[in-house]
């Protein structure tokens, strides 16, 4: 009598062998009717799971990936260097590839890890991304996703800061100050890590009677060039606000420098606010306000859970959200509005 194949099954259930093969670990990413198709396919055809065999099958490389947008932004680089410590801690050796925030770079990148049969990869989402060829890449070889920092999917396990809060710290304080109008500058307009600091600003803003506009100046690329090109346009428009808030420290060091081509001082014309407090955020001149977001503490966090995720893959999607700090420093506490 010819043996039952998984091929036999997913064929009889009308799904994908990748499809019944989920069904068969439990995954919740597929829907429970299609879960029952191939469970009742299964019982019809005699069908039997050889767990030894599959856990024969799936040896671990003891390898994992890493794709990350851009390695010079000093915040991923702090969170490539977490992840890498925790890996190796763990007995692992880390590939890492780098996306440029683009899509289709990012999925050859994750097809060749696949390849290279690494055992779980961490994702930090170029712009754009998608649910479907993701899936369809990974789902072949049964690799795990985790995505950092951004998230495009709540299919997929996800660890990163609270963006929304760290949003509403910053607004509070800077309406704690007196300031009356302020613009974002800066950030990738489509990822979630912008729009949840966007809504977070725009909560925190309530009530307080502060002008905040994030569309006015559109966003630009998550660097110092991209802060700079931000505030040229923003005062090109005649415009002059009490505060720019950077969506990162590194926009942050182009608002610096663009402020001053123009002989303004950062702190003292304008007040100048950000987010992630990177190391050389307190060692500007002035000392650069920012919110905390703990790359350390993220990259900690997504190895232990892709690491429970490749012993189990039966778990429901995680998500993990590290509290965000305000650290408050001159660039907006020696502002003072202009009479």
């Amino acid at each position: 009598m010819k043996k039952v194949t998984l091929d036999d099954v997913s064929r009889a259930a009308g799904v994908s062998r990748s499809t019944a093969s989920l069904v068969l670990r439990g995954s919740s990413r597929i829907p429970e009717a299609t879960a029952d198709r191939v469970r009742l396919a299964m019982a019809e055809l005699g069908y039997v799971y050889n767990r030894h065999a599959a856990n024969m099958r799936r040896n671990e490389s003891m390898t994992l990936g890493l794709i990350v947008t851009d390695i010079r932004n000093p915040y991923f680089a702090g969170l490539t260097m977490a992840i890498e410590e925790a890996a190796h801690d763990a007995g692992y050796t880390l590939f890492v590839g780098y996306s440029r925030d683009d899509v289709e770079r990012q999925y050859v990148q994750i097809e060749t890890m696949v390849q290279q049969q690494v055992d779980g990869i961490f994702l930090l989402p170029a712009t754009g991304s998608e649910l479907t060829p993701v899936c369809g890449i990974v789902d072949r070889s049964d690799v795990p996703v985790l995505q950092l920092a951004r998230y495009f999917s709540e299919e997929l396990d996800y660890v990163g800061t609270d963006n929304l809060g760290a949003g509403q710290q910053l607004a509070q304080h800077l309406g704690f100050l007196g300031v009356t109008s302020a613009v974002l500058v800066g950030g990738p307009e489509h990822s979630s890590a912008r729009k949840e600091r966007v809504k977070g600003l725009e909560t925190g803003f309530t009530g307080t009677g502060v002008d905040f506009d994030a569309t006015v100046n559109a966003a630009t690329t998550n660097n110092a060039a991209g802060g700079s090109l931000g505030v040229a346009r923003i005062l090109d428009q005649g415009m002059w606000p009490d505060c720019i808030v950077a969506y990162s420290d590194a926009v942050a060091l182009g608002i610096y420098a663009e402020l001053r081509r123009r002989n303004l001082e950062p702190g003292r014309d304008v007040a100048v606010a950000s987010f992630d407090d990177i190391a050389m955020a307190e060692l500007l001149l002035p000392p650069l306000t920012s919110v905390s977001t703990y790359p350390e503490l993220i990259g900690r966090e997504a190895a232990e859970l892709l690491l429970n995720r490749i012993r189990d893959s039966s778990l429901p999607p995680q998500r993990s959200l590290i509290e965000p700090a305000l650290k408050v420093r001159a660039s907006t506490a020696q502002w003072r509005p202009r009479t």
